[in-house]
């Protein structure tokens, strides 16, 4: 469907890293009257509620084979369900931001993963050298403090690189959802994240006695109808046009985005020390798409 990446490809890797960024946001504001895994179950039924209506609009409809199902459960487990309670629970007890410095491994992930195990992409040394570079800029946007409690609180700190490697095994996973309509990919996969989620909200949370304020309410839309179903949308067509360690890298743009936001809306100052983060991000990022751009078509 797409011979080669054009420039588009490129925006829309940096609208997903944006929606994605702003996550953290939304997720902040949420949780301040809706738990953990009820805002994740919101936010997944939310998200698949507007996508049945791009369906709808797309005259596109849900597979029917029991194959594919299975595959759109393993890649919600991946993308969704294992991921986000992994990071929603080490989040508990480790600072933030070394969470978001262990949040932003899974291109490294990735790389591990394709060169060792499944071989589908070609992995240059030069798209190495860009993972690492993107990986300091992070480090340097977050501050070099986030490092100072590595090694305390160990589990929660798995469970953080834990979500990182599952999305990684995500974006090696999606590839196998190529040919199918990006809509038709992310609808089933947060389907198969509701049926887990949803139950086990009503167990654990009992949502019906919660009394969320109107901003966590606005925050949880939000949260449903950008950083889910049109970040998923946006995912899932990337996977197929770019590649998984290309769309991995969007970890690092996430991390520069979330400080520019924090700027730009909550008047947070952007130091020396995150400039030369952010340029550094952007640069790794550039370094692992740029055999792409030289060759004109994805390996």
């Amino acid at each position: 469907m797409h011979k080669k990446p054009r420039w588009i490809e490129y925006a829309l890797l940096l609208l997903l890293a944006t929606l994605w960024g702003s996550s953290y946001l939304f997720i902040k504001l949420a949780l301040e009257s809706v738990p953990a895994i009820t805002l994740i179950a919101a936010r997944v039924m939310l998200a698949c509620l507007f996508l049945g209506v791009v369906m709808r609009w797309q005259q596109v409809s849900l597979p029917r084979d029991t194959q594919m199902w299975r595959l759109l459960f393993l890649q919600s487990l991946l993308n969704a369900t294992g991921a986000w309670l992994l990071l929603t629970w080490g989040q508990q007890y480790i600072d933030s931001g070394l969470a978001g410095v262990l949040n932003s491994t899974s291109p490294l992930f990735v790389v591990l993963i394709t060169v060792f195990i499944s071989r589908h992409e070609a992995v240059t040394p030069l798209k190495i050298l860009g993972v690492v570079i993107g990986f300091t800029g992070v480090v340097f946007i977050i501050g070099l403090g986030a490092l100072e409690e590595l090694g305390q609180q160990v589990l929660a700190q798995l469970a953080a690189v834990g979500g990182a490697m599952l999305y990684a095994c995500a974006a090696i996973n999606g590839k196998k959802f190529k040919g199918h309509p990006p809509v038709v990919t992310a609808t089933g996969t947060l389907l198969c994240a509701a049926a887990v989620l949803v139950p086990a909200s009503l167990i654990i949370d009992k949502p019906w006695q919660l009394t969320p304020t109107s901003s966590s309410v606005m925050s949880v839309v939000a949260l449903a109808l950008f950083s889910t179903a049109g970040a998923f949308l946006l995912y899932f067509r990337l996977l197929d046009t770019l590649g998984s360690l290309r769309v991995a890298s969007q970890a690092y743009l996430r991390a520069a985005i979330s400080v520019l936001l924090g700027v730009a809306i909550l008047g947070e100052q952007l130091t020396p020390t995150i400039t030369v983060g952010i340029a550094c991000a952007l640069g790794g990022v550039a370094l692992i798409n740029l055999t792409s751009i030289n060759s004109g078509h994805p390996k």
